[in-house]
Order: structure tokens, then sequence, then C-alpha cells
């Protein structure tokens, strides 16, 4: 009897050695350019809550803000050479190696937030995501910017004649460009934070959600403000497939669903804060044109339809075609 006791003691204990010896732990960096005080960390900070909780510890996650590992274009690169794991990105520098995903950023397509859950929770917004591991990327879901809004030091902006010549700087992406030369502007691709450009007057203003306006105290430095809410500005939860390949299938379930869950948390304390945002830029003391001649803008990009080929064409047709 005591033989048998110890014979199975030994073998829990041999068994339980063997799991704990063998149990593989994940490292994931997931790279962003914001700081903690922003939207986009908070939901890398609910991403990390969820996969560390429902592996059991055996997933990890680091969050890199601020920049600290270079821009977002230097981010997806690293994502594509399995150097980061995972990254939280704005929509427009990903059209260089995705370009279905310019289908979701031409200008003036949403006009409420139920037609922007509507295409990226549905069809569309999978689909386009399912086109990243071309890239040799992971999709996961999107998160959101919000809707863009110019600024400038110059002159208060009503049509869009006001904004010609103006030096606005723009994201590292083809179509963000386009946009702004249509609109007479002259536009300045340049990495995040522009800070310091803005208050060296090296650019005249810039577009961007009024969260990030607001928290970059950007009417430090910027007089004017138009809510132009030209292009609907989506962030996605990228991973590198390098990476997510190497992970069991529960585990890739996981990333999916944590990112989902992060990205749809993320979209709903943003939305909450918009109008609170709005009433602090008053203060701040900005002259505010809340409702510009926006149908002047839109005569302007709707040629832009014509550069759109291959999915980025249908995706946008299909959108296009939703009420």
């Amino acid at each position: 009897m005591k033989k048998t006791v110890l014979f199975f003691l030994f073998m829990f204990l041999f068994l339980f050695a063997s799991n704990s010896a063998f149990a593989k732990t994940y490292i994931i960096n997931l790279g962003i350019v914001t700081t903690p005080k922003t939207f986009h960390y908070k939901a890398a900070e609910k991403f990390k809550e969820i996969v560390e909780q429902k592996s059991n510890g055996n997933i990890k996650v680091i969050i890199h803000h601020s920049g600290s590992v270079g821009n977002e274009t230097s981010i997806l690169q690293q994502l594509q050479m399995g150097a980061l794991q995972a990254g939280v990105i704005t929509a427009g520098p990903i059209d260089k190696i995705v370009p279905a995903i310019k289908a979701i950023e031409f200008p003036f397509i949403f006009d409420s937030y139920k037609k922007v859950d509507s295409i990226l929770d549905g069809k569309i917004g999978r689909a386009i995501l399912d086109e990243f591991p071309k890239a040799n990327l992971i999709g996961f879901h999107f998160l959101e910017n919000g809707f863009r809004n110019l600024t400038n030091s110059v002159r208060p902006v009503h049509t869009v004649k006001d904004v010609k010549g103006l030096k606005i700087r723009v994201m590292n992406s083809q179509l963000h460009i386009a946009i702004w030369k249509a609109l007479g502007a002259n536009p300045t691709p340049m990495p995040w934070p522009i800070y310091t450009q803005l208050a060296q007057h090296v650019i005249d203003g810039q577009e961007n959600p009024l969260a990030v306006i607001y928290q970059y105290k950007l009417y430090e430095v910027q007089k004017y403000l138009s809510l132009t809410r030209h292009v609907y500005s989506a962030l996605v939860f990228v991973g590198s497939k390098k990476f997510y390949d190497t992970l069991p299938t529960n585990y890739q379930k996981l990333l999916l669903e944590a990112a989902e869950d992060a990205s749809i948390y993320e979209r709903g304390l943003n939305r909450k804060q918009v109008a609170f945002f709005l009433d602090e830029l008053k203060k701040k003391g900005m002259v505010i044109d809340e409702h510009p001649d926006i149908q002047s803008f839109k005569k302007k990009v709707e040629p832009l339809k014509s550069r759109f080929k291959g999915s980025a064409r249908t995706y946008l047709d299909e959108i296009l075609k939703q009420k």
C-alpha cells in the first residue's frame, strides 16, 4: 500500500514538473506611437489584460508606447519581419502594403458611427482584414481615431477655397497626400508627433480627430479648427504573421477575440468624449467653424475614385451602395 501511494505521488510530481517545464510562454511586444494618455494606449492595455488573464500568464504583453520602437511605418516593417509581434496602427500608413484598406479611407463616405460599425464589423471589414496576410501581417480588428478635422494657424477655413496653399501635415499615405492635393493644399508627409513643427511654423496645419488635437495640446499652436470630418480614421490591431503562425490554434483564437473586445471597448471610450473635447477646445480659445461648406470639399475629391483599382475599388463601391 505504501509503495502504491509513493508511486502515485512520484507520478503526480513528475507530470507536474513536466507540464511546468514544457509549458511554453510567449512574449508579445506591442508598439504604438501615442502616449499613455490616449485611447490607443487604453486599447493596448485592455488587450494585454485579456490575453494575459485568459492564457493564464503563458502570453506576456509588453506595451512600447510614445514611438519608442519607431513611427507607424517602422512598426509595420518590424511586424513583417517578426521583430515586433503586435501594434495599433492608423489605417493611412497601411495603404502602401495593404491597398484594400484605402476603401475605408476615402473621404466623406461615412456620415455616422452606425454606418462605420456596420462596415468595419461586417463582411467588408473582415474581407479587408483578410488581405493582411498577403503583406505578412495579421489584421485582427478595427479600432478608431475617429473623424478627422482640419486645424491651421493661418486663417479660418469655411470652404475648400480657404485651403488653397496651406502647408498641411499628413500621414505617410498615398491616398491622404492625394486628398489634400485635390483640395488645393500643400500636403507634407511627416511622422507623429508634430507639435514642434507646428510651433515653429514649419507647417501651417494638420488634420486629426478632436481627441488627438486636445490630448496633444495642438490648441496652443493652432488657432483655427474646422469640423470637416473629411475622413473616418480607423486604427487596426495588427499582428506579425511570422509570430502568429508559431502559436497554437487556441492562442491564435485568443488574440483575435482579445483584439475585437479591446477594439470595441476603445471605440466606446472615444465616442463618449467627442463632445467633451470640442467643448474644451472652445475653452482653450480655438476659433471653431462647426458647419463648414462640406459640399465644396466633396466636389474636389470626387474624381479620386478613378484612381482606385482592384479590391480597393470593389470594397469602395460596396461601401457606397450601403445607406
